[in-house]
């Protein structure tokens, strides 16, 4: 899964990555969380950057809210 040839990944390659299930990725999609997909055709496509973007500024949130009060 190597995101240097900007090639897009689909549910697999994202849910793998995520290591969550795909079922997850489409309650996500849902629910309007997760990382940004796009639909091709009737494909569900995400961008490798985007995917890791959005895996990063989740620790970022978590970091927040754990800060000291």
């Amino acid at each position: 899964m190597d995101d240097d040839n900007r090639e897009l990944w689909g549910t697999d390659e994202t849910a793998t990555f995520l290591r969550v299930p795909k079922a997850t990725l489409y309650q996500w999609r849902h629910r309007s969380y997760g990382p940004r997909g796009r639909r091709v055709g009737r494909y569900l496509r995400y961008d490798p950057r985007e995917v890791r973007a959005w895996f990063e500024a989740q620790d970022e949130d978590h970091d927040s809210l754990a800060s000291p009060r």
